[in-house]
């Protein structure tokens, strides 16, 4: 009697236990996935001045809604519906994969979620590597007057226009960083720290022994200083690097390690990435997109024209960390739900 008791008890919660693990990689796709639409839906919406999903459900009367921005007419109507096409046409391809692969375990959609985040950090380091490389040696040849003689006049003259430079230069080059990110698997920031200190080294150098210095040199430590800090903290998630407020943490078992982990990431880690890219990209003035869409430059001379592409890494930043979250999410739920995949959670103070 017991055995049969404890067959159908098994029976019984075998179905229930994968609709909550289907529930769970479903809501973890939806997040990564829709804040990656986002910030695609962002450039769509101010540079290509496509109208959006917020301007469709206004024009359907749906939500009561206002139209954000200019309001869907015959022009732009095409281009709103395929918007909305394509976010609920992502989440029906999220169900549908999570519900054929219903077998599947959290800890394999955690890797999954995980090389993503990481895919997104290596082609940013990449492109970050070779613009700051690329825009320093044009700063140099056009502060020393050698650009001419390698381009010409007219040449020089719009490489000393930001929008030229960043539409013509910049943004080829991240392209380019991405492919790159797409075929290796190095994540790159500790070139990206050697190339920091080189150049620390080289402004050190040319000031005190030949008394030189130029405003692009600080700009280039600048620019990768920030990419450095900001990019390495969705690896360093992963790595569980980050200090922790621990009092009672270390303390805990790994399901109350998971727990802790779990309502963490949904109370204050998911939040906090979409209240920075919301902020920053939901209007033309926002602290993100202001600076992108005008191509800001500082006002240092013949310093580089990055500036604009640092506020950018606080996109790079929220995005990668939201879709790590994510990752993280599922890797601590997996160990709730008792799967044999499940990690050890191991951690040392810090």
């Amino acid at each position: 009697m017991t055995t049969e008791s404890t067959q159908s008890a098994t029976t019984l919660e075998a179905p229930a236990g994968t609709n909550i693990s289907m529930m769970l990689r479903i809501s973890a796709y939806v997040a990564a996935m829709l804040a990656i639409l986002f910030v695609i839906n962002n450039f769509l919406i101010f540079w290509a001045e496509w109208p959006g999903v917020c301007n469709l459900f206004a024009h359907l009367g749906l939500f009561g809604l206002q139209p954000v921005g200019k309001p869907v007419n015959e022009a732009t109507a095409v281009y709103a519906w395929l918007q909305g096409a394509i976010m609920f046409g992502l989440i029906a391809a999220i169900i549908a994969f999570v519900v054929k692969t219903k077998d599947r375990p959290l800890y394999a959609d955690s890797e999954t979620l995980s090389n993503l985040a990481a895919y997104i950090i290596r082609g940013a380091f990449w492109a970050v590597m070779l613009v700051g490389i690329a825009d320093a040696v044009i700063s140099f040849l056009r502060v020393e007057e050698f650009l001419e003689m390698f381009v010409g006049s007219e040449m020089t003259k719009q490489l000393g226009r930001s929008i030229y430079r960043g539409s013509h230069v910049h943004y080829p080059l991240i392209a380019l960083g991405f492919i790159i990110g797409a075929f290796t698997r190095s994540l790159g920031f500790t070139w990206l720290a050697l190339l920091i200190v080189l150049a620390e080294l080289l402004i050190v150098i040319t000031r005190f022994i030949f008394s030189y210095e130029q405003a692009y040199m600080g700009d280039l430590v600048r620019f990768w200083y920030a990419a450095l800090f900001l990019f390495a903290s969705a690896y360093t998630l992963v790595e569980e690097g980050h200090v922790r407020v621990d009092i009672l943490y270390s303390s805990f078992s790994d399901r109350g390690k998971a727990w802790a982990n779990v309502i963490g990431t949904i109370a204050l880690g998911l939040p906090i990435c979409w209240v920075i890219l919301i902020m920053g990209l939901w209007d033309k003035s926002n602290l993100i997109n202001s600076p992108l869409l005008t191509y800001e430059v500082s006002q240092s001379g013949y310093g580089m024209y990055v500036k604009y592409l640092m506020a950018g890494f606080l996109m790079i930043y929220a995005l990668s960390m939201l879709v790590q979250f994510s990752s993280f999410f599922l890797r601590n739920a997996s160990v709730l739900m008792n799967e044999e995949e499940a990690p050890k959670l191991e951690y040392e103070p810090h």
